[in-house]
């Protein structure tokens, strides 16, 4: 008994002295082989050959986690067994110098020279395998270098999707409050080893106090603790570092609050990265009662790297227990070095390992946002906030929703509202989120405000002033966004020139002083008369313009005028103008600030847009959709705005994986391309979950949804001019235009005699509303101080205003909008009017028909209605499947003719043209892809007896 109390007291005595037992358990071997400023390259049991792992620790746990003692030493096992190991060391980033300082490029980067290294000094490809967040540093750095010198990828509790769970088990909604704290608050400060530590205690509190009973108990029985005294001191003790605070700042938002493993579109560096780039064969440790990595979050490296071969290992253990103690030995890296050997051709896969099956993607969390939108009528905000304040289901959405739509309401006519302001509000709040992606490189909120600020001084030099309408020629780049901001911070208008337009003509219309031009449109903005014409963008040494250069002015001479006031528009104030139409038809449209700042709220509204999101917009900066959806959208709900230079469904996919696309717009048919072209290996389980746009025909709708799933469609319908904005939230009726948008102006259905082209009036000289299902002309109530058009008074009231929109429209039993088509687009046959609407709509339904085009051909004092499709690939159109699939359209309404054709013509942005198939006119009975009416309803191949009867003049 006494000799049991004195060993004990002698050997609580040691590790009081010296923190533990001294064991004589010497490390394995190894030669720092490399030394940099990041890290340093070990190489293990120097001298050895076979093939080649490179192992990286996470950044909280110190590199000895691979070879914590002679029994639980992975490096040991693995060269036991023939593989030659490499090991990545960090250090303790609180005892290296700058090692606070460090980045989360800095660490990528290290793996990647690592990499390199390794591969030089070997002659190998390397398997690179990381614990935890050492996994990700692997992933990460795969991605960087396209899988370039990687054999394979292991890793071991990595998570890569943070959608289904947080680490340590917290609630959701701690991502969305993490991504509100400050950049410079949480970058400032690192995460000192201790407490690290203590959180892995807490979560086995119980596991914990029973260890340290345990070897209080045991103290006498020196023998026994002996073999386990290294691993008890790494885990109370020694192997925990502290965590850099600008890593954990970059960790949190782009893998915690914004889950870009997953989605893709994470920086390192000045580059965009996406783990869809990896290429290697990847093998995934999964702790089956992980409690930091859960099993969900762990698996979704398999849709995050849809082209790589995703194997995995699922074991009984927890996160350390993957890599740390028994099972580690007898089973984890064995299984490693069987797998390595497996790639290299010499063994069979291991037991144990599995290709692993990609799982669907989990169901998301209410869409708070969609139901805030669709709480239609007056006080619609008011009320939706009621309903949130009394539920348990309080989201995040809501949060973000509820003072975006209260702000709308807000804004009146002299209420200070542009795209400059919202701008500088989110480069205060987030100056080094990322702002804009264009061409694989991210802009940060406060590198576009310098660049802003400095156009700014360069339109105050050459003498722009606030009201000044400026006309803007250029193709989308970085310039041209910055520009148009520029001209909003000022106060000025922005006159949008399209550079495939009629620039002249439009600079008129849009009452231009002044044209600013990238270099490659000085050549076009020199042909317009009367202005004066300046260069912008594209700087490059020792060019040689006809113009004067704005990129020689030095900001920093420029002095600021007294009358110069940052963000000074008003929401009444006219803010950009924009065209459409060509010939005879263009058009300039005025909006104003309050106009873009309803798109803007309201895209960022009813898609939920956050931080989270990155917003991918196909159409120019000079369309609509671009400018009001998708900049609006982005900018008002702080998510961040990819530009395209062009769209090519070719490569839509690989930009939608390297910028992380959660959101895309489109405008009329422009996915149809998208959703034709042939299966692409980034559409797998990829990261889309909204198409947001106008004009989307129904039958298109349906085959993005289906193919696209679970990415939903989110069409809008906004009037040319005024604030007349529907959208369809609920997306339960494809084709709908859905309701109001709140905050947007009041709309009504006034019933409209389509022979005499004019609203018709009641008994008492008022409009009448239309009923259910009646066609009818949407007119939008004209808001006190809306200054521009000219609004119709008195039409349901005495003094009201109303605006004309020009658009036909049904409302259904449940107060849903349904387009029947413009005004313009009316066909006035023998027997009435036909608004192409419900033809293109029923005809769209049919599966294989690819595009419809509903149009008037002149015969005699009338026209007939036309039907052209074309069909998808293998597709074939039977005389049935038409008066089947027209039988849902009054007949009175249905096409005399239908005809089938090659492709329909379309405009860039996708707008069906159906000019060119008008002068072609009634299709020869010979061609034998025609099909006419007969007088009892039915479709049948066309005669030349009835191609007489329908061209007789």
């Amino acid at each position: 008994m006494l000799s049991r109390l004195g060993a004990t007291a002698q050997n609580a005595l040691e590790v009081v002295r010296f923190g533990g037992l001294d064991t004589e358990d010497d490390a394995s071997p190894f030669e720092v082989v490399a030394e940099r400023r990041n890290h340093r390259l070990r190489h293990y049991f120097p001298g050895g050959s076979g093939p080649v792992v490179v192992l990286v620790p996470p950044l909280m746990v110190s590199t000895e986690v691979y070879d914590i003692s002679s029994r639980v030493s992975a490096v040991g096992v693995l060269r036991d067994l023939g593989v030659d190991p490499w090991v990545v060391d960090f250090g303790a980033p609180e005892r290296e110098p700058g090692g606070l300082e460090r980045t989360l490029t800095d660490h990528v980067l290290a793996v990647s020279e690592a990499v390199d290294t390794v591969r030089e000094i070997t002659g190998r490809d390397v398997h690179l395998g990381g614990y935890s967040q050492g996994g990700m540093f692997c992933y990460q750095a795969a991605a960087y270098r396209g899988s370039e010198g990687i054999a394979s990828l292991v890793t071991f509790g990595s998570p890569a999707d943070t959608s289904v769970g947080l680490p340590f088990g917290l609630p959701a909604w701690v991502a969305g409050e993490t991504g509100r704290i400050p950049d410079r608050l949480l970058g400032s400060f690192a995460v000192p080893g201790w407490v690290t530590r203590t959180g892995f205690q807490l979560l086995s509190p119980v596991k914990s106090v029973r260890s340290r009973v345990d070897f209080i108990l045991r103290l006498h029985d020196r023998e026994r603790l002996a073999p386990r005294e290294r691993q008890r001191r790494f885990l109370e003790r020694e192997g925990w570092v502290a965590w850099p605070g600008p890593a954990l700042a970059e960790f949190v938002r782009q893998f915690v609050a914004h889950n870009r493993m997953l989605t893709g579109g994470f920086v390192i560096g000045d580059r965009l990265v996406t783990l869809a780039d990896i290429t290697c064969p990847v093998l995934t440790f999964v702790g089956e009662v992980d409690e930091i990595a859960s099993p969900d979050m762990v698996r979704g490296i398999r849709r995050a790297a849809p082209r790589a071969e995703v194997y995995e290992a699922s074991l009984r253990a927890g996160h350390f227990g993957l890599v740390v103690g028994t099972q580690a030995v007898t089973r984890t890296w064995p299984m490693v070095a069987g797998w390595v050997k497996f790639q290299e051709g010499q063994e069979e896969l291991p037991e144990g390992v599995a290709l692993g099956q990609a799982s669907a993607p989990p169901e998301g969390t209410a869409q708070v946002g969609w139901q805030l939108v669709a709480g239609i009528g007056a006080g619609a905000v008011r009320s939706a906030a009621r309903v949130v304040r009394g539920s348990r289901q309080l989201t995040l959405e809501a949060v973000q929703n509820l003072p975006r739509l209260a702000r709308l309401e807000r804004i009146q006519a002299d209420t200070r509202m542009s795209l400059g302001l919202l701008l500088d509000e989110q480069a205060r709040r987030a100056p080094s989120d990322v702002f804009f992606l264009y061409r694989g490189r991210p802009y940060t909120q406060e590198a576009a405000k310098r660049r802003i600020d400095a156009i700014v001084r360069g339109l105050i030099q050459v003498g722009v002033r606030q009201g000044d309408a400026v006309g803007v020629l250029m193709e989308t780049r970085p310039t041209a966004l910055a520009l148009v901001a520029a001209l909003s911070r000022l106060g000025a208008v922005a006159v949008l020139l399209r550079p495939d337009g009629e620039p002249g003509r439009e600079a008129a219309l849009g009452e231009a002083g002044r044209v600013i031009a990238d270099p490659g449109n000085v050549g076009r903005a020199l042909e317009i008369g009367g202005v004066e014409v300046l260069a912008l963008g594209g700087a490059e040494e020792g060019r040689d313009l006809p113009v004067f250069d704005m990129e020689t002015i030095d900001p920093d001479e420029v002095p600021v005028p007294g009358w110069y006031e940052p963000n000074p528009g008003r929401a009444g104030d006219t803010a950009f103008v924009l065209f459409t139409g060509s010939g005879e038809h263009l058009r300039a449209n005025r909006v104003t600030n309050r106009r873009w700042a309803l798109s803007a709220f309201g895209t960022a509204s009813s898609a939920s847009l956050s931080p989270s999101d990155t917003v991918y917009s196909l159409t120019p900066l000079q369309h609509p959709s671009a400018l009001l959806m998708s900049l609006g959208g982005a900018v008002a709900g702080g998510a961040r705005l990819a530009l395209a230079s062009a769209y090519d469904p070719g490569t839509f996919w690989d930009e939608a994986r390297r910028y992380g696309i959660t959101v895309a717009s489109y405008t009329w048919t422009l996915l149809r391309d998208l959703v034709n072209a042939p299966p692409h290996p980034g559409e797998r389980h990829h990261p889309v979950r909204l198409f947001i746009g106008s004009g989307m025909p129904r039958g298109l709708w349906r085959r993005v949804e289906e193919r696209f799933a679970p990415a939903r469609v989110l069409e809008f319908y906004a009037s040319t001019e005024g604030e007349a904005i529907l959208v369809n939230v609920s997306d339960r009726k494809r084709g709908s235009l859905g309701r109001p948008l709140p905050g947007s102006a009041e709309v009504r259905l006034a019933r409209y005699d389509l022979e005499r082209g004019r609203l018709e009036e009641g008994p008492d000289g008022f409009a009448v509303e239309c009923g259910p299902d009646e066609i009818g002309m949407l007119v939008a109530r004209v808001r006190e101080g809306e200054r521009s058009g000219r609004p119709v008074r008195g039409l349901f009231a005495p003094s009201d205003a109303w605006r004309v929109t020009g658009d036909l429209f049904r409302r259904d039993a449940d107060g849903d909008f349904w387009p029947v088509g413009r005004e313009a687009e009316l066909i006035r046959t023998a027997e009435g009017i036909v608004p192409p609407g419900p033809v293109r709509d029923a005809l769209g339904d049919l599966p294989y028909v690819d595009a419809v085009a509903v149009y008037g051909v002149p015969s005699g004092d009338a026209e007939v209605a036309v039907a052209a499709v074309s069909l998808r690939e293998g597709g074939r159109l039977k005389p049935v499947d038409l008066s089947e699939a027209l039988l849902r359209v009054r007949p009175e309404l249905r096409p005399a003719l239908v005809r089938v054709v090659d492709e329909i013509p379309v405009t860039a942005a996708g707008r069906v043209r159906t000019e060119p198939l008008r002068d072609e006119g009634v299709p020869k009975a010979s061609d034998g892809r025609a099909y006419y009416r007969d007088r009892s309803g039915a479709y049948r191949p066309l005669t030349d007896g009835a191609r007489r009867g329908l061209a007789a003049p």
